[in-house]
């Protein structure tokens, strides 16, 4: 039985990884910390792993990241000094790929700025693309609380200089917009994100 438990995690965290990473590398605005914090939050939930119920394993995983980062964070309350980018995207010479790889460390370098629990909040939402009751239930508190995280951190990204400098620059690569047009998208987008 224990080892049947044992193979299961295993193949759970397996399988699990990648999208993990993608999600930690959000929270953390850094990749080798992303790794840090999955490692840490994956051998955390593997002494508890027995007592999850099989159908809230990826809950109780997510609300184990979201909150690890956050005790992270925390304990980080001293000055941090980040880097203007990503190490390993800095020395990738991508020429087909540099709008969108700009673009993508210019949302990560704006997502810096949100508090956890509100960056968290964008993450689940937009990358995720979990619905308010969802991330509610990740993050254990109402879904009033999840729209008012939303509300704000969307808020603090429309008045962020990087992306609204990116908007500029797609507004005038684009051409002049015509009266009764939508405006570009103000938060961080993705394949099947909510507006």
């Amino acid at each position: 039985m224990k080892q049947d438990r044992n193979a299961e995690f295993a193949e759970f965290a397996a399988a699990a990884w990648p999208r993990l990473v993608r999600t930690a590398t959000l929270l953390t605005g850094d990749f080798h910390e992303a790794e840090d914090l999955v490692q840490t939050t994956l051998a955390k939930v593997w002494s508890h792993f027995r007592r999850i119920p099989r159908d809230e394993i990826d809950v109780y995983v997510r609300r184990a990241l979201i909150n690890n980062n956050i005790s992270r964070v925390r304990r980080r309350r001293v000055v941090h000094l980040l880097m203007p980018f990503l190490p390993e995207s800095a020395h990738r010479v991508q020429p087909d790929h540099t709008e969108a790889a700009e673009r993508r460390a210019e949302v990560l370098r704006a997502l810096t700025v949100l508090p956890p629990r509100q960056r968290a909040v964008v993450v689940l939402r937009y990358w995720e693309d979990m619905s308010e009751q969802d991330i509610a239930r990740v993050l254990n508190c109402s879904v009033g609380t999840v729209k008012t995280h939303t509300r704000r951190a969307l808020g603090t990204l429309r008045g962020q200089p990087l992306l609204a400098d990116s908007r500029t620059r797609s507004a005038t690569r684009t051409g002049p917009r015509h009266p009764g047009t939508p405006s570009a998208p103000t938060g961080p987008s993705s394949p099947g994100a909510h507006r």
